[in-house]
């Protein structure tokens, strides 16, 4: 019976946010209660219920798993490693199974993921088997000092639980043959914002095409990852990257992809017009579900959620029948106190304009726990099958529905406007704050989905950044 080291260790880290994400902000679980996850919808969970079905002994180490926000605290690496680390140097494992995203950066640490690898070589030699996002920065140390980690293949990340699956049928092929893995990579010196990163669409639907015909064609390539890293983090590993697992030499297919990325290169610089030009470009409306994305404050990259640019574009253009969910638990506890007047959003970046001031017809209170609609989401691939929100109200102005919830929440998933009693899928607009990750939701509901460029910190137009440490 193999004897498997699982921890976890998850964040993607928005660098050129103000602030800095504490201890407070993560979700730690220790020892026994991982396995709590088992079955449910996460990478952990895929990876646990394996584990039971092919007779594997768990040893449950630690997890820690913030949403996508500001630079790490660099107590957060201290207390995981200092969880990890007694574990790490007991040494009765056979293996090590990481769940990872990839991104993380703290106040002093750009390659967070990488440096823990760097910690547990220095103590053991076993193989190092995981998972990780396809939004990664993968690094040189994390392909030098890792066996074999498998990357997501789908963005909205529908497959964040499989490609947990296929990392630890990987690790099941280690066992069974005898056979070790090591990991080559190429960075072809390209970034990309979110937007351009879609696996429905080029350059990543043709790259991810060439990966599968690449490590079907060769038995020696256990597995091929196109990265399309994170680019609101400045690091110099920020950006594209393919990684192969691999007991020959990969390098020719690395080299391959290398060069389709640059063919189509143009393809992932993806830039949005304006908010106003895109609502008076619909006059008259048209039929349907118009769903508006607003990636400049895409909360699945790290943004606050409660930027203000859409929802002021809104108001100017009088648009009714329509929603928007704002992130501001400030508003919520003065509407819970009676207030009616509010100073909505405004508050989580410097970028934005400010709080808009409105007079509102309160709706609801309620809390926002709810159960995803879709298990295979973006969002099940952070959270498992349940999310909180906080308290949320829900309130009217002027024909626009706003959900204002106490918890930044990615609009991954249905059941947050459904568990509010707020049925989307009716209106004539709906305003998202994400990049790609919400299609799998919003796609089956919308007539027609138009991206818009206001003001804040997760802008498409990458020239906007002040980057120090990424090779551009």
């Amino acid at each position: 019976m193999p004897r498997i080291l699982l921890a976890g260790l998850f964040h993607e880290t928005h660098t050129f946010l103000d602030g800095v994400t504490t201890l407070s902000d993560f979700q730690i679980r220790h020892g026994e209660a991982l396995l709590a996850s088992k079955g449910d919808a996460s990478p952990l969970g895929g990876v646990l219920e394996f584990a039971a079905d092919n007779h594997w002994h768990i040893i449950p180490g630690v997890d820690y798993r913030a949403q996508p926000s500001a630079t790490v605290a660099d107590e957060v690496i201290h207390q995981f490693w200092n969880d990890l680390a007694p574990l790490v140097r007991k040494d009765h494992f056979d293996a090590i199974y990481l769940v990872l995203h990839g991104a993380m950066t703290s106040q002093t640490i750009l390659d967070v993921e990488g440096e823990i690898l760097q910690r547990i070589r220095a103590i053991t030699q076993v193989p190092i088997f995981g998972v990780f996002d396809l939004h990664a920065n993968f690094s040189h140390k994390m392909a030098a000092l890792a066996d074999c980690l498998v990357g997501y293949r789908e963005n909205p990340h529908t497959d964040a639980r499989e490609a947990a699956l296929i990392a630890a049928r990987l690790l099941m092929r280690y066992f069974s043959t005898g056979q070790r893995p090591r990991m080559q990579f190429k960075q072809p010196g390209l970034i990309w914002p979110p937007t351009g990163t879609g696996t429905a669409t080029d350059p990543m639907q043709s790259l991810e095409a060439l990966a599968r015909q690449l490590e079907t064609a060769d038995e020696t390539l256990w597995a091929m990852n196109v990265v399309a890293g994170f680019s609101f983090a400045d690091t110099p590993d920020t950006g594209v990257s393919f990684v192969a697992c691999t007991t020959g030499n990969a390098y020719p297919q690395l080299a391959q992809l290398e060069a389709k990325a640059h063919e189509l290169k143009h393809l992932g610089l993806v830039t949005d017009p304006p908010a106003d030009e895109v609502l008076a470009s619909l006059n008259p409306l048209p039929y349907g579900l118009t769903v508006l994305v607003e990636p400049s404050d895409n909360i699945g990259g790290g943004a606050p959620g409660d930027c203000t640019g859409l929802l002021r574009a809104l108001l100017r253009h009088r648009i009714e029948n329509a929603a928007i969910c704002i992130a501001d638990p400030e508003a919520v506890r003065a509407l819970e106190a009676g207030e009616r007047r509010i100073r909505l959003g405004g508050k989580g970046s410097r970028l934005d304009e400010g709080p808009v001031e409105l007079d509102v017809e309160l709706v609801s209170l309620n809390d926002g726990r709810f159960e995803l609609e879709d298990k295979n989401s973006h969002l099940a691939s952070m959270c498992g099958d349940i999310f909180d929100m906080g308290r949320c109200a829900v309130v009217k102005h002027a024909g626009l529905t706003i959900l204002i919830t106490s918890v930044k929440t990615p609009p991954f998933d249905l059941g947050q406007w459904h568990s509010q009693g707020i049925a989307v899928e009716h209106m004539s607009f709906v305003a998202v704050k994400a990049a790609v990750a919400h299609r799998r939701a919003y796609d089956k509901i919308a007539a027609r989905m138009l991206w818009v460029d206001t003001p804040g910190p997760c802008s498409s137009n990458l020239k906007t950044l002040p980057y120090r440490h990424a090779r551009l």
